[in-house]
């Protein structure tokens, strides 16, 4: 049997990376099956098990598309360091157009199967982590530059931040007509005011 040209298989890749995710988007990882995956490009599934044995396999690469599409995104500016960073991080990860929220519907259906395989939760760690690494350089220089407390835990601030961004990214998932944009970006600009109030309303007094 012909190897194939190492362009042709390049090519092949591709094709297999696009139908990956057009059934991510479509039905999450949920529907990601190599029957759904073979359907969109028009294949046998006998063609994809040659470079997917298992469906564990499939999720795995599945992932590796899903993150390149997250990485491709287009950055909100952000209009100076610390807080309008943070601010500019937060709404990276919003459902403000269509694209942006299949992105997210991919990533809230993978939390499923990762609950339930030990290898995905791991993945699905990495992942948070890396968000929350995104987010501390910008509250760093929020504490740098007095816009928080100065004794704020710049941890905590983080995880706050993380729980406010995808418990608002959950909401207008399901809820878009309460959540549209124009809502979400208001809500994201009142809690990084808030953040910045409790640094000027300074200490509770005591006694």
């Amino acid at each position: 049997m012909a190897v194939p040209a190492r362009g042709d298989h390049d090519a092949r890749r591709r094709d297999v990376s696009q139908a990956v995710w057009e059934v991510l988007a479509a039905g999450g990882f949920g529907g990601l099956t190599l029957r759904a995956v073979a359907a969109r490009m028009g294949a046998s599934t006998g063609l994809l098990t040659h470079y997917f044995p298992s469906k564990k396999a499939l999720m795995r690469y599945a992932l590796e598309v899903a993150h390149e599409h997250t990485q491709v995104l287009d950055r909100f500016p952000a209009e100076g360091e610390g807080l309008p960073g943070l601010r500019a991080a937060l709404l990276d990860v919003m459902p403000l157009t269509a694209e942006s929220a299949a992105r997210n519907r991919v990533w809230v259906s993978f939390w499923d199967a990762a609950l339930g395989d030990d290898e995905l939760a791991a993945a699905e760690l990495r992942r948070y982590e890396r968000w929350r690494g995104m987010l501390r350089p910008h509250v760093d220089a929020a504490l740098r530059r007095g816009q928080l407390p100065a004794d704020a835990d710049p941890d905590d601030v983080v995880a706050t931040a993380a729980g406010f961004g995808h418990g608002l990214v959950v909401q207008a998932l399901f809820d878009p007509a309460r959540f549209p944009p124009q809502r979400q970006v208001k809500l994201v600009d009142d809690f990084v005011a808030l953040l910045a109030a409790r640094r000027r309303r300074g200490p509770h007094p005591t006694g």
